[in-house]
This record gives C-alpha cells, sequence and structure tokens, in this order.
C-alpha cells in the first residue's frame, strides 16, 4: 500500500477537523447574527456540511480513498441512526393525519420513484451518452443515490450508493445535483407555504383539522417531552448498537447464502450484506416502535440518530471532489427533468383531492428532505407543525430503502447500455 500523499493522512485529526466544521455549521446557522442570517437564507446548512469536507479531499489536505472514517460511518452510524429514527415512529398518529396527508407522501413517493426512469428515458432520447456509461460510474447506478436521498434522506442515500456500488466520482456529481435541484424545490414549497391561505381558499381545501392537529401536536409535546438524564443515551446506545451488531450478524450469513444459492437475485442487488445490514436495522427499529421503547423519541432518540447522519454527511462530503461536477454538469438538466415529474404528480393530486397546502408540501418535502428539511418546511406553516415534518419524514426512512431499490431496477432496465 502506498503511503497518501495528502497533507494530512491520520483519521483522528480528520475526524477532529470534520467535527469542528459541523459544530461551525450548526452554530452559525443558528445564530442571530444578521450576516449568518442573510448568508444561510440562500446557502443551505446541508450543503455546507458537505461541502467544506469536500475542499479538504478536492485541494489534497486529506484523502478521503485512504481514510476509513467513512466506513466506520456507513457500517456503525448508519445503521444505527436508522434504528433511532424508526424507533419512535407511530402508526396510529400517521394514520390520524388522515388519508389525504398519507396520500400526499405517497403520492411524493411515487413522483420519485417512476421520475427516475421517465427522465432517463426522455435524455436518452435526445443524448443517449449522457445517461448511459458502465460499471460504478453507470449514470443510471449514481441516480439510485438521488431516489435514496429524495425518499427519506442521507442513510437511504448512502444504502443505494453500497448497494449498487456507485463510483465516488459520479456519487459527487449525484450529491450535488440532488442537494441543489432539492434546495430549488424546497424554496418553492417555502413559497406556496406563506400564501397558504389563499391557495388553500382558491383549491376548495378544508384545513379545520390542521386546526385540531396543532393542538394535538403541542398537547403530545409538553406531555412526553423531558429532560434526558445519562441512562437514556446509554439505553439508546445499547438499542441502537445492539441492533446494528445483530443486522452484521444477519447479513454477513445471509448475502453470501444467496449469492451461492440464488445467483438469479445478485443482478438485484439483494447479495449485498451492505442492503441486508440496512433491511434489518431498519425491521429492528420498526419493531421495536411498538414497544415501550418507543417514548425514548421523548428523550431526543431522532435526535442523536440525526447528529449519526450529519457525522456521516460529512465523512461522504471529505470523498468528493468538486471539481467533477464540471465534467458532468448536463446531469442537472436530468435532474430537474426528474424533480419537475416529482412536483407535477404531487400538485396535481393535490388539486384533484382537494388536500390543503400544509399536506402537499409536507408530503413532498418529506420525502425529498427528510428529516433534516421536512420539520422546517412543516413550521414555516405554523411552529408546533414541525413534528408532522418529523413524523412524515420518518416514514420516508422506513420506506426508503425498499423504494430506492425498486426505482434504482427500474432504471437499470430503460438505462442506455
Amino acid at each position: 500500500m502506498t503511503e497518501s500523499a495528502a497533507l494530512i493522512s491520520n483519521d483522528a485529526i480528520v475526524l477532529g477537523i470534520l467535527a469542528l466544521m459541523l459544530g461551525f455549521v450548526f452554530k452559525t446557522s443558528n445564530s442571530d447574527n444578521r450576516i449568518f442570517k442573510a448568508f444561510y437564507r440562500y446557502i443551505p446548512a446541508l450543503l455546507l456540511c458537505y461541502f467544506l469536507p469536500s475542499l479538504l479531499n478536492t485541494f489534497n489536505i486529506i484523502d478521503g480513498e485512504e481514510s476509513n472514517l467513512y466506513f466506520i460511518a456507513s457500517r456503525y452510524l448508519l445503521p444505527a441512526s436508522l434504528v433511532l429514527l424508526t424507533l419512535s415512529v407511530d402508526f396510529k398518529r400517521i394514520i390520524a393525519l388522515g388519508p389525504k396527508a398519507v396520500l400526499m407522501f405517497l403520492t411524493g413517493t411515487l413522483g420519485i420513484v417512476i421520475g427516475g426512469p421517465i427522465a432517463i428515458m426522455l435524455v436518452s432520447l435526445v443524448s443517449p451518452e449522457t445517461v448511459g456509461g458502465h460499471g460504478p460510474d453507470a449514470v443510471w447506478r449514481g441516480m439510485t443515490t438521488i431516489a435514496g436521498s429524495w425518499i427519506g434522506g442521507g442513510a437511504n442515500q448512502v444504502a443505494m450508493k453500497e448497494t449498487y456500488e456507485v463510483g465516488n466520482d459520479m456519487f459527487s456529481v449525484m450529491v450535488t445535483i440532488d442537494i441543489i435541484v432539492a434546495n430549488i424545490w424546497m424554496a418553492v414549497l417555502l413559497i406556496m407555504a406563506s400564501k397558504a391561505k389563499q391557495l388553500d381558499e382558491k383549491n376548495g381545501a378544508n384545513t379545520d383539522a390542521l386546526d385540531d392537529l396543532k393542538d394535538t401536536v403541542e398537547a403530545f409535546q409538553l406531555k412526553h417531552s423531558r429532560i434526558p438524564q445519562l441512562p437514556d443515551f446509554m439505553y439508546m446506545l445499547a438499542i441502537a448498537f445492539g441492533i446494528t451488531g445483530f443486522a452484521h450478524l444477519v447479513a454477513d450469513n445471509l448475502a453470501p447464502w444467496i449469492g451461492t444459492n440464488l445467483p438469479v437475485l445478485i443482478d438485484y442487488s439483494l447479495d449485498s450484506k451492505f442492503f441486508w445490514m440496512i433491511v434489518i436495522a431498519t425491521l429492528g427499529g420498526l419493531s421495536l416502535s411498538f414497544t415501550k421503547l418507543r417514548m425514548l423519541e421523548s428523550v431526543g432518540a431522532s435526535k442523536v440518530g440525526s447528529s449519526f447522519i450529519y457525522v456521516l454527511v460529512a465523512s461522504i462530503g471529505m470523498k468528493m471532489n468538486i471539481l467533477a461536477i464540471f465534467e458532468h454538469y448536463e446531469l442537472f438538466i436530468v435532474g430537474f427533468i426528474w424533480m419537475s415529474i416529482h412536483a407535477s404528480l404531487i400538485l396535481i393530486v393535490a388539486k384533484l383531492i382537494k388536500a390543503p397546502t400544509f399536506y402537499m408540501a409536507v408530503g413532498s418535502q418529506a420525502n425529498v428532505g427528510g428529516a433534516a428539511s421536512a420539520p422546517v418546511v412543516a413550521s414555516a406553516f405554523h411552529p408546533s407543525l414541525a413534528p408532522v415534518g418529523v413524523l412524515l419524514a420518518v416514514l420516508g426512512y422506513t420506506i426508503g430503502t425498499a423504494a430506492a431499490w425498486f426505482c434504482g431496477q427500474l432504471m437499470r432496465m430503460v438505462a442506455p447500455m
């Protein structure tokens, strides 16, 4: 193994730098300073969590390929985060939102699943080389990571990267497309939120249920929230990493068995240890959501899970080379077509069923933005509605891996060879 030519090769130092970067982003993005407020009005904090670490790799300060931080974050922190995020799923409360809320969310998911293959087909009619490619740098493989991100968030994105073995250069491009296109759409949703009353009146939507929902959510938060103690955090870690260990145990045995005995499933990436690790971790968290352990959300289980996700995001960023973006700028067109299909479908269905703007906007963002930004859009309607964004985003995490995997199979079938 050759010695890295990067300036810093010690992972402990690299981890310290990444932690400082994340701390800086979160500190400044929540600052009352007018300069920072103006800056983050246009530059999403999530983008910086990817971008700042990528500068270290791009300018050879660190070697993202040689570092083991991404491996540790993706194999240990990612499944643990999925356990903590799905631990709080409350299917009764999801159902209580009403059929229109769930339907809008699922419509958004459908728009992403079919939007990717349609975008590939449309672009291939004009420029097949744009959506072609082979091996790890095949465009359809890279697009599976966008599907994962747009149906749940960063955890599902990494699951698709590993499941479909996406090359790092292609992944760099796809992460950038994901963030830029998704945040443009979020800006549109925030504008709609500011005009929600007029839009609902024009569409004839009944918003009475939303007023009841605001009261219900506020009451739930007041009743169950409490200051976490040390035992609470230790319980969270025990559950999260205990299930992560079990997920590895099952994946290490199941994936090779499938590869040996059911070779027909290899084309569908079902011999991937990473895929089964994610599936088992998600199912483990969901199973515990039916027990009293789900009340760990009242002491911040999802926040701990989200902190793991951001460490993962930074470790992804440090493997990116931002200069690769300029080599594939035409793929942004594919991304905008994809998002247009999602947006058009969800707007049409909202019009047909006269769904409140809130359900449409949050249903869309719970898919596209996940737990990081769905609460932002929800709170733009009313601060007490932010947990509803989290609730639907967790549903996105729950179905994200399976839905994105299916979307990837559709894209594989239509991609030009």
